[in-house]
């Protein structure tokens, strides 16, 4: 493969390297007769400039990356494609990144980045933002955390107030007469993870529902994770008529757990989600969720950086969530027989 450089083009063009590079690069110190020749010989030769090249001299790229947790997840991939078509709007385009859940490889990505002098970064945070969250920072890179945040990193975030729609849905099954609802956890060292956490068992409260500890069962945001933890909430002595999952890859786990053991779900056992996936609706029966505007959140995210790379400090943001309820959970459970007294 041959490599053009600029001295192709000038050679072609019949000018010097140096005005072809000011015809590249817009400089207004040439003539009309340049551009069009400098231009015609760029057309002919597929000269495309070298991009690193032009960064060290503009210090500006144009490329912005995003890292997602786990890009199998239908939310994260939902919120590639916002980022990615708000960035293009805004004129940048995105090196997209999979952690994968793992603070290594989203390290092993964000050195990338730094190595590539893209103009900024949209982060789903692992870890304790240490390793190359702290490399980002100190070398002053725009950084914007999306979904997540990392306590005590002062970083603009768009994240989802999780408290209002688990709010909702608790008192939902709570109506139905659920008294034992089981939850399915991430994994606490996430934010997204111990704020759901702390959400249901302050719903539990509120709705007068004792909060038993047995009723909880932590998994990691991913498939397996959540089919575990439903089959050790069935195995308990007295367990859940009714399971809340904490994100969405958990509660396809819990479906397929479910379906497994031969369970109705709606009838047999209600189940909500976190996170209102488009094929969700289409299940049998429909799948309750609680959901958020994932459109919205891409979009902030991007609106953030932008900012931020424009030498600004915008405030964070936190999105509203809402319980939308479908058949898994519209079954009311019957009224528990009072016992009569001998008279």
């Amino acid at each position: 493969m041959v490599t053009v450089t600029i001295k192709d083009v000038a050679a072609l063009a019949g000018v010097s390297p140096a005005t072809a590079s000011r015809v590249l690069s817009g400089h207004p110190a040439t003539s009309s007769g340049s551009r069009a020749r400098v231009t015609a010989a760029v057309e002919q030769l597929d000269f495309r400039p070298n991009a690193q090249a032009r960064s060290l001299r503009s210090t500006r790229t144009n490329v912005v990356g995003l890292l997602v947790s786990d890009v199998r997840n239908p939310f994260f991939a939902d919120l590639a494609h916002a980022v990615e078509q708000a960035a293009l709007e805004a004129g940048y385009v995105i090196l997209l990144g999979n952690a994968n859940e793992l603070e290594d490889q989203q390290n092993r990505f964000l050195d990338t980045l730094i190595d590539q002098r893209v103009d900024g970064v949209i982060v789903a945070p692992q870890g304790d933002g240490s390793g190359s969250i702290r490399s980002l920072l100190n070398r002053g890179i725009p950084m914007v955390f999306v979904d997540r945040r990392v306590d005590g990193v002062d970083v603009p975030s768009v994240t989802t107030d999780s408290r209002e729609g688990i709010q909702q849905a608790v008192a939902h099954l709570a109506d139905q007469g659920h008294r034992r609802i089981g939850y399915i956890a991430g994994p606490q060292s996430i934010s997204t993870g111990r704020e759901r956490h702390s959400a249901f068992t302050d719903a539990l409260r509120t709705a007068g529902l004792d909060h038993d500890p047995a009723l909880t069962a932590f998994g990691n945001f991913q498939i397996a994770s959540g089919a575990a933890a439903t089959e050790q909430l069935l195995q308990l002595n007295y367990p859940p008529t009714a399971i809340l999952a904490a994100d969405s890859p958990m509660a396809a786990g819990s479906v397929a757990k479910l379906h497994e053991m031969g369970l109705r779900i709606g009838r047999d056992i209600a189940l909500v989600a976190f996170d209102n996936i488009d094929w969700f609706a289409l299940l049998n029966p429909p799948l309750s969720v609680i959901s958020h505007s994932v459109e919205d959140m891409g979009r902030i995210a991007v609106e953030l950086l932008v900012n931020v790379i424009g030498g600004g400090q915008p405030a964070s943001v936190s999105l509203p969530s809402e319980l939308i309820i479908r058949e898994s959970s519209s079954h009311r459970l019957p009224a528990p027989l009072n016992p009569q007294r001998n008279n």
